[in-house]
């Protein structure tokens, strides 16, 4: 009874650990269908200077025709006024948002009002900005510092009473389990993104690129 317990347990923790690893993802993922994200920034600036190549990078190679016919009809409509020339742009948007998601095999809901966007994406972006990415770790590691501090106490307290009942040692287990498994996630979910990239990388790579000289 006593391994059940711990198993459900364990279970419980780790679906929630994943659902806020999904729901984090999810949001991030999302930054790119905002009014405010770069996929519209990069066709805002696109269309001030005239030039589509910039915003194709956004989209696959199969789907720059479709940009380039929605992108000359924006351009052409500049000069409008200004109801028709809001639409043909928002119906520019609402393009390379769209296909900028096929590409990435996810669907597409709309676009988002400006300011949706996370903090730490937020963060993700000053950070390719300005260059620099320490003020971003410095956030992230602070964070998760303070996660696994704040578990790590619970733990602590909890097992000063694990023996004193069978009520105290269940709160130290499901505090244990709570504690010892976002470590873990955490640990996981960095050499799996790592190993994720890395594998990823290798794929794209070309026949040619795959085979390179040894030393």
């Amino acid at each position: 009874m006593k391994m059940e317990n711990r198993s459900r347990a364990y279970i419980t923790v780790l679906a929630g650990a994943l659902v806020s690893i999904f729901l984090f993802v999810g949001r991030a993922n999302a930054h790119c269908d905002t009014l405010d994200g770069p996929v519209v920034k990069d066709a805002r600036a696109a269309l001030e200077k005239g030039e589509v190549t910039p915003v194709l990078k956004w989209v696959k190679s199969e789907h720059e025709k479709e940009v380039k016919e929605v992108f000359g009809k924006a351009l052409a409509a500049k000069n409008k006024e200004p109801k028709a020339r809001e639409k043909a742009e928002m119906n520019l948007f609402e393009t390379l948002v769209r296909l900028h998601r096929a590409g990435e095999g996810a669907p597409y809901t709309g676009l988002k009002p400006a300011g949706e966007v996370e903090p730490i994406v937020q963060a993700s972006d000053q950070a390719l900005e300005t260059g620099s990415v320490d003020a971003l770790v410095k956030q992230v590691s602070e964070a998760v510092e303070k996660g696994i501090r704040a578990r790590f106490q619970e733990a602590k307290e909890k097992k000063v009473h694990v023996d004193e009942s069978v009520k105290d040692g269940r709160e130290f287990v499901e505090a244990y389990v709570t504690f010892v498994h976002y470590v873990e996630g955490i640990q996981q979910t960095a050499e799996g993104a790592m190993a994720e990239h890395h594998a990823e990388h290798e794929t794209k790579k070309s026949p040619d690129q795959g085979h390179g000289h040894s030393h």
